[in-house]
């Protein structure tokens, strides 16, 4: 090579490579890498419903799927919920054993006043929970509706996100789906003049109903 043709970055790569070639001691033989958080003495359930209640959800505990049904009932009555959607079949199932209104169809979906849906998992360490394309709620249904109502099982609960990312890679066997998003309370902005909104971008409020599996 013409030594006039040799340019900045080629001078920069030259040393990168003589750089990784060269071999150096670590300079802190001793160092011991720390936990990223500190340990939690609580149960992830407890975790959970701290973390979740902190950012403006609200955390319903189940013991069983007649408990689902009462509370669900008890909070329609509350919030004066009249066009509840859900699209996915296992919902739809338990919920419809006891009879509960359900719109199962995306007719008049502009008058939506609820969405369930199920998720993924359940993010204990910042009350997260993480939905997906894989299943037939989509997006749309936990965005668009001013409440987003989640029923997920006390089985699908992990600690910390790199949990959930295993938690689906060994669900889906490694045929992750194309959008995984997590949502952290309700929808929320503060991008004009610095006051908060609630439900600017998503659903107003969000529950969490969760349903014990594991006894």
């Amino acid at each position: 090579m013409n030594i006039k043709n040799i340019t900045a970055k080629d001078i920069l790569l030259k040393k990168v490579r003589e750089a990784l070639l060269e071999k150096t001691a670590n300079p802190f033989p001793a160092f011991e890498p720390s936990a990223l958080y500190p340990a939690e003495e609580e149960e992830m359930d407890f975790v959970f419903a701290r973390e979740l209640t902190a950012v403006g959800g609200e955390f319903v505990y189940c013991e069983d799927e007649l408990s689902l049904i009462e509370q669900l009932i008890a909070l329609t009555e509350e919030r004066k919920l009249k066009h509840i959607y859900a699209w996915e079949k296992g919902i739809q199932n338990i919920l419809g054993r006891y009879g509960f209104p359900l719109r199962i169809s995306e007719d008049e979906f502009e008058q939506a006043d609820a969405g369930i849906t199920s998720c993924e998992v359940l993010i204990a360490r910042n009350g997260s929970v993480m939905i997906s394309s894989g299943n037939a709620s989509g997006r749309r249904l936990s965005a668009y509706a001013p409440v987003h109502i989640v029923i997920a099982k006390a089985s699908q609960m992990v600690m910390d996100l790199k949990d959930a990312l295993a938690f689906v890679e060994r669900r889906y066997q490694g045929h992750i789906p194309s959008l995984l998003s997590t949502i952290t309370g309700p929808s929320r902005t503060a991008d004009i003049e610095k006051e908060l909104v609630m439900g600017a971008h998503g659903p107003k409020s969000l529950y969490v109903f969760l349903l014990e599996d594991r006894f």
